[in-house]
């Protein structure tokens, strides 16, 4: 009987490209602005904040947990998010289990770094003898095909 393993062997599935990622990130970054408008919206208009406010860091990290929810609802509970579906990928532990919110934490804030030093977090799954990438490594988690 099977717990919550995702995948009876996790290293059966094939690794997924870093072409197939970036479609995945393009086509949720879209999803993701559209619902950070959405959480803007909701905020600014009422309030009327702009950024030399005092209190604009507080909007900021508003923004930050919207972005950070949007990843992890989707990446705790079916390991996918939208444009990961749409791309036939699903992050999951590096034993095949669901991650959980701890962990959507810690892959969100270092796949952000990431992308600082000219996206090398990224391509580093291109040198990776798994084909990982950073925030895989520092979560301890791994992209599969689905």
């Amino acid at each position: 009987m099977q717990t919550q393993k995702e995948d009876n062997n996790p290293n059966n599935k094939q690794h997924v490209s870093l072409l197939r990622r970036f479609g995945a990130i393009l086509y949720d970054f879209f999803l993701l602005l559209t619902a950070l408008f959405i959480a803007s919206f909701l905020i600014v208009i009422p309030t009327g904040i702009k950024p030399e406010d005092p209190y604009f860091f507080l909007f900021q990290a508003y923004i930050f947990l919207i972005a950070y929810l949007f990843f992890a609802w989707f990446w705790t509970r079916g390991g996918q998010t939208l444009g990961m579906r749409t791309w036939k990928m699903k992050v999951v532990n590096e034993d095949g289990t669901k991650i959980s919110y701890e962990t959507a934490l810690i892959r969100f804030i270092v796949s952000m770094i990431s992308w600082l030093p000219l996206g090398l977090g990224y391509l580093w799954s291109l040198w990776d003898k798994q084909h990982r990438t950073w925030h895989d490594i520092a979560s301890k988690t791994k992209l599969v095909k689905t």
